[in-house]
């Protein structure tokens, strides 16, 4: 209900649904799993709580961020700020973003700065941590989660290129003949 009286506003309870639906996807053991690896990695004397509060307070200042990349690539970030005004923390959180692309992070599995700084979607910096997380092993440090697939090039000579064009795919479906005549939908219409 409104201040009127009335229904509540439409928008607002679709706001309420994303924001529950945002929630339902956090999982305190990824995040928990994701904190026990920075902790292993900075030696930093962290809580490894896995609820959203806890991975907040812990990495809301970009700092620790920083921190952990610069460990796992030495001198990726050239200055780490460590005020607590909101613009210096958002530039660290920036920083450590742009890092993580540079290490082979996916730009889809990174997340906004004010999903973290705002709060927002602290599944999305699960996630990308999860993805920093899987090239530890490229900069010598622990990996968590699955091992990430080789490439697996394959280089065909020009006559197996021509023997496949002519190979009809099954993929281009196949009906083995049949057709649609006799196929009713609901009650036959009676006059």
């Amino acid at each position: 209900m409104d201040a009127r009286g009335g229904q509540p506003h439409r928008s607002f309870t679709s706001t309420i649904v994303i924001v529950f639906q945002i929630i339902s996807k956090y999982s305190e053991d990824h995040a928990h799993e994701v904190l026990e690896w920075i902790k292993a990695i900075t030696n930093e004397n962290i809580n490894t709580v896995g609820d959203m509060d806890n991975l907040y307070d812990t990495l809301c200042d970009g700092t620790l961020l920083c921190r952990l990349v610069n460990i796992m690539k030495p001198g990726s970030v050239k200055k780490i700020n460590e005020s607590k005004m909101a613009f210096k923390c958002m530039e660290n959180i920036n920083v450590f973003l742009e890092v993580a692309k540079a290490m082979g992070v996916p730009a889809q599995e990174t997340f906004q700065t004010v999903d973290l700084w705002e709060k927002q979607n602290l599944n999305s910096v699960v996630i990308c941590l999860q993805s920093l997380g899987r090239k530890g092993a490229i900069y010598g440090q622990p990996s968590i989660g699955p091992k990430e697939a080789d490439k697996n090039v394959r280089n065909f000579s020009e006559e197996q290129m021509r023997a496949g064009q002519g190979v009809i795919s099954l993929q281009y479906g196949s009906n083995k003949g049949a057709n649609q005549s006799g196929i009713n939908f609901g009650n036959t219409r009676h006059m």
